[in-house]
């Protein structure tokens, strides 16, 4: 059996919301990271109340964890200003040529 995300689903990761292959679940936490990257401000308490709906307390703290470190890393990466192999939209903004 496979396991994880065959390449048509990875890139359509920015589109979450549309694609019916994701769980609730993967939506929820992909919208996470999403919000907590982009806008953390917006995890507010109507959306940690959806999150306990699929998630239970350990996993929310380790998913904030991993988003933390993934967020931190990428700060530093750009600080250190180590060459990434691909181009990341950090705003929903479209991209300026």
């Amino acid at each position: 059996m496979q396991q994880g995300m065959d390449d048509e689903l990875y890139n359509s990761v920015d589109r979450y919301y549309q694609v019916d292959e994701f769980t609730a679940r993967e939506k929820l936490a992909i919208e996470f990271g999403e919000r907590f990257a982009i806008d953390h401000t917006t995890i507010d308490d109507e959306f940690w109340s959806r999150c306990a709906e699929h998630f239970n307390e350990q996993e929310l703290l380790e998913l904030t964890v991993v988003a933390g470190f993934c967020v931190g890393m990428g700060r530093a990466f750009q600080v250190l200003d180590i060459a990434v192999d691909f181009d990341v939209l950090w705003s929903r903004e479209p991209a300026v040529s």
